[in-house]
């Protein structure tokens, strides 16, 4: 108070890793914290959850368990933005040790769809004769394949235009326009929940179900979870809406947001694939390639 009376304002207290707050490191000692235990016991919760649900024995504990991730997350990450925000421990080593992290996940997410790659052009590739389908032709004739050019072409459409509206929030947080960024990253979000909107709409009224043979539950596995991978991405974008309006980001010190945007543009990347090799080649030209 006495620094208010006398026309000064208070100085904030010092993070507990500037110089002469008693660390003598730039590295960022984690205080004792119930999350990953509790994290532990949610996925051994869901795990178990989803072996009952498997074997008929009702769905309660997949829920549970469902739950019990989504509190552990809602928990875990609420701590960490703490310790950006408020303790300020996400020093420039820290923020290093961050980014091999967050890129190590994406990789990770890269081995992911390569499998379903995989699947998807091995069946393609070698057709297999089958009651449903004698002659091996891909696709099966009992397959009515999708458009590629009709709804396809807007979700991509949808997604290329929110890497550009990602990318335009990440310049205006650079230079310091926060509001800017936050009308851009709320376009992106929006634009996100369209393209969700649109892959609904597009198994609502798809004419195959996924147990109709090889190329609906490879279909429907990649598009499926390139599908679950909008949706979190589209909730990490929100939560970071919401962060810049109330101006946690700074143009030296956003790297949640970075992290939103990679996983963003990946997911992108991933679509682009998705729209050429499983709707357009595995659709269409699938068809000449296995003559």
């Amino acid at each position: 108070m006495a620094d208010i009376t006398h026309g000064q304002m208070p100085h904030a207290e010092p993070s507990a890793h500037e110089p002469g707050a008693g660390i003598p490191h730039p590295y960022h000692l984690l205080k004792p914290s119930p999350w990953p235990l509790i994290g532990a016991f949610s996925g051994g919760l869901l795990a178990t959850g989803l072996v009952v649900y498997m074997h008929d024995g009702g769905s309660f504990l997949m829920i549970l368990g469902v739950l019990a991730i989504l509190v552990t997350m809602f928990g875990w990450w609420r701590s960490v933005i703490r310790e950006s925000v408020v303790e300020h421990a996400h020093t420039p080593v820290v923020k290093i040790g961050l980014r091999y992290g967050m890129a190590l996940f994406i990789a990770s997410e890269v081995m992911f769809f390569s499998a379903f790659f995989w699947a998807f052009f091995h069946a393609a590739l070698d057709p297999k004769a089958s009651p449903i389908n004698p002659d091996a032709v891909w696709p099966p004739p009992n397959v009515h394949v999708i458009d590629p050019f009709d709804m396809p072409l807007m979700m991509t459409l949808t997604l290329l235009l929110s890497g550009v509206t990602v990318t335009w929030a990440h310049h205006a947080i650079v230079e310091g326009r926060n509001r800017e960024a936050a009308k851009a990253l709320g376009l992106t979000v929006l634009l996100g929940v369209l393209f969700s909107f649109f892959q609904a709409y597009e198994y609502v009224y798809a004419s195959f179900k996924f147990t109709d043979g090889i190329f609906p539950s490879t279909f429907y596995m990649a598009t499926g979870f390139h599908g679950f991978h909008v949706l979190v991405g589209t909730i990490f974008l929100a939560v970071c809406w919401v962060r810049t309006v109330k101006g946690h980001f700074t143009p030296e010190s956003h790297f949640g947001f970075e992290a939103a945007a990679w996983y963003w543009h990946f997911v992108d990347v991933v679509w682009l694939f998705l729209f050429v090799s499983v709707y357009w080649w595995g659709g269409h030209g699938g068809v000449i390639a296995s003559h």
